[in-house]
């Protein structure tokens, strides 16, 4: 269905251009220089996730792929984009963790000043400025002033590259692992990562900091150190221990709350306000400590333990943060919801269709749509009619080739499913020599289960075999002496019953591939029906005028061209489909008439004729 809504949205692409600049005159445009926009909606609200708490000025995390941004009409660096806000004028802070224009690919952070609960924020994303838009991106500006370190982990070459205004870069890195978020970092348990110490860094007795991070533990580990900072005899971790995440301040750890999942990627957060730290685990509050920071300067540990006393973390880790303020509930739900990969994050962070305006520049693509919306104006009736049977064409034609390429994945795996069974009764037939249609059907009790039966009567090889064992069984019950084997005749006329069986089912493999080959033949000629018609039209139109000039013409050809395009549009890949699937369907005759010949041999080898 969704391949089919595709065509219908592709054959229908001029009335969406037409909708679309519709909408777009209806709002305000940032910069004409800029062709392409999309709306993102940031919902808190019932409709989206709900979100009651506070949440502030915060990252946001947008992920760009093929079904949601064209990256064709976009800089190859993604060094065009622009983050507007709502009010159409305020550029928004934003930087590239990652761009991939090969894979189709990014992860964006923007910074929104303010993030509503229980309601919607809206910014624009402009892009498809490919000749002046120069790269605007920021990635120290894009975090708060509380946001004292970020590690995006996201490259080999910036892996140990802190994000935020402090600039404290990591120590004793190793290339990239796999992340949530673009990439990630693989700790192994043996040697920490260093935070340097930094001035900034420095913490006051009571003092406020939040930790956060995407954590993926390999397996459960006791007292397994994820941070840590010692001082004197003060001493401040975080950690997994058999799986429960805790925080442990001088000796006084976190209450135990329910274990998490390993191998599976989590949000972990630990908030320090006051006298009292809170662990949050998937942006819910998980665990607490009446504790709070103590006065502590000097370097700080990712993955395990300075004093090398303690177990190291082993597993993955990726988009740490370290802030010197006790970021609200609110603010730790959503980075965790929308920084995920669950369906929730689609539903926080909605991305609408792109929109299309008026501009000075367009890009090759935009000017190739806008000329086809341009053309589809002097269609005349008579197009527009063959234009619509070309696309009922279409759907039928594709709709059954979508149809046959499962059946046929059906059949091919059944056939494999039943030559791994034929394979081992063939080897001994004796099993076939109780006479009776359960032994036939199962195979000699290979294929009892229903489940078995069920996929092998999908395969056109169980409809021969079947026919054949039957043959067998009949020429059996009915022998008037008793059964001595089978007769060069019998054989023969056995064989000529399979070969009934499979015109048959090739019969059945080649059903309605017609309406393919029809796609084929029938598109361009009904396409050229449509263009010579409007070609005529035209031309009457002109002899009535008296007007001969290329303004007067050209539209109206381009009109009647359109015809033949949408011919050629139904008939090539009903061309390339109908090859594809008939290779398919002569790989599957052949496997029937090869098992038509080995049947036959087996067969009369163990029921070799014997005169009495």
């Amino acid at each position: 269905m969704r391949i089919l809504n595709l065509l219908l949205i592709t054959l229908s692409l001029i009335g969406t251009l037409h909708a679309a600049e519709e909408h777009a005159a209806a709002a305000p445009w940032w910069d004409a220089k800029w062709p392409a926009r999309k709306k993102i909606v940031l919902n808190t609200t019932d409709k989206g996730v709900a979100i009651a708490d506070p949440i502030g000025t915060t990252p946001v995390l947008v992920r760009l792929h093929d079904g949601n941004f064209s990256f064709m009409a976009a800089q190859q660096d993604g060094s065009d984009l622009r983050f507007i806000a709502d009010d159409n004028k305020t550029q928004l802070k934003h930087h590239i963790e990652k761009w991939d224009s090969l894979l189709n690919e990014a992860y964006v952070w923007v910074q929104i000043p303010e993030v509503k609960p229980s309601a919607t924020t809206t910014l624009w994303l402009y892009y498809g400025n490919v000749t002046d838009a120069a790269n605007t991106a920021d990635d120290k500006g894009t975090y708060d002033a509380d946001t004292l370190a970020i590690y995006h982990f996201g490259e080999a070459a910036t892996v140990s590259k802190d994000s935020s205004t402090t600039g404290a870069t990591l120590e004793n890195t190793t290339p990239p692992g796999p992340g949530v978020i673009g990439g990630g970092h693989r700790l192994l348990g043996q040697v920490p990562i260093n935070i340097p110490d930094n001035p900034a860094l420095a913490w006051t007795a009571g003092s406020n900091f939040t930790f956060a991070a995407w954590i993926k533990p390999s397996s459960d580990q006791p007292d397994a150190i994820l941070y840590s900072r010692r001082g004197g005899s003060d001493a401040f971790l975080i950690g997994v221990n058999n799986g429960v995440p805790f925080v442990e301040i001088n000796k006084q750890r976190s209450t135990a709350a329910a274990v998490i999942t390993p191998a599976v990627w989590h949000h972990l957060a630990v908030v320090c306000e006051g006298a009292k730290s809170t662990v949050y685990v998937d942006g819910a509050v998980y665990a607490s400590v009446a504790a709070g920071l103590p006065a502590m300067t000097g370097p700080a540990q990712i993955g395990k333990d300075s004093t090398g006393s303690a177990i190291g973390f082993v597993g993955d880790i990726d988009e740490v943060e370290l802030s010197k303020a006790a970021r609200p509930a609110g603010f730790i739900k959503f980075a965790a919801i929308t920084q995920g990969t669950s369906a929730d994050a689609g539903k926080l962070v909605e991305t609408s269709a792109d929109e299309y305006g008026e501009h000075e520049e367009e890009s090759e693509l935009m000017k190739h749509v806008t000329l086809i919306g341009d053309i589809s104006k002097d269609l005349t009736p008579d197009g527009w009619a063959v234009i619509t049977m070309c696309a009922v064409m279409a759907v039928v034609g594709w709709g059954v080739a979508i149809g046959k390429f499962f059946y046929l994945n059906k059949v091919n795996k059944a056939t494999k499913d039943f030559l791994k069974r034929w394979e081992e009764v063939s080897n001994d037939l004796t099993a076939l020599d109780q006479g009776d249609a359960e032994s036939i059907q199962t195979l000699g009790g290979l294929a009892s289960g229903k489940k078995a039966q069920r996929l092998m009567k999908q395969s056109p090889l169980y409809h021969i075999y079947h026919l054949g064992c039957n043959e067998i069984n009949n020429r059996m019950k009915t022998a008037k002496e008793g059964f001595k084997g089978l007769s060069g005749r019998s054989i023969q006329a056995i064989k000529a019953t399979l070969h009934g069986g499979l015109m048959r089912e090739v019969q059945k493999l080649n059903s309605k591939l017609i309406l393919l080959t029809i796609s084929i033949a029938g598109g361009p000629y009904l396409g050229l029906l449509g263009t010579v018609i409007g070609v005529m039209i035209t031309f009457a139109v002109i002899a009535k005028s008296g007007q001969v000039e290329v303004n007067s013409i050209a539209p109206g050809i381009a009109g009647a061209l359109l015809a033949t395009v949408a011919g050629l549009v139904v008939a090539i890949p009903a061309l390339f489909l109908y090859s594809y699937l008939s290779s398919r369907i002569k790989d599957a005759i052949i496997d029937m008439e090869t098992f038509i010949d080995e049947f036959i041999a087996k067969m009369a080898e163990h029921h070799k004729e014997t005169n009495s």
